[in-house]
């Protein structure tokens, strides 16, 4: 994960004012689990190395951004 996104994540959540304990409890995670998620890529929070060398290749990155909302059907 890099640095854009998680900061993305991390002010979202900031705005939704959501702790990462309550972000773990909704994902049936543990704090910890989503604390090494977040955190910088030498601490754990990094993309899976697979995905990486995928991204790196084709020349692409991921990006974050809001989803479209979703109209009630």
């Amino acid at each position: 994960m890099n640095e854009e996104i998680r900061k993305a994540i991390q002010e979202v959540l900031y705005q939704k004012r959501i702790s990462q304990a309550d972000l773990a409890r909704r994902l049936d995670k543990t704090p910890q689990e989503i604390s090494r998620a977040l955190k910088d890529p030498i601490r754990g929070g990094k993309v899976p190395e697979l995905w990486q060398d995928i991204l790196d290749e084709l020349d692409l990155e991921l990006v974050i951004r809001p989803r479209a909302k979703r109209q009630a059907s």
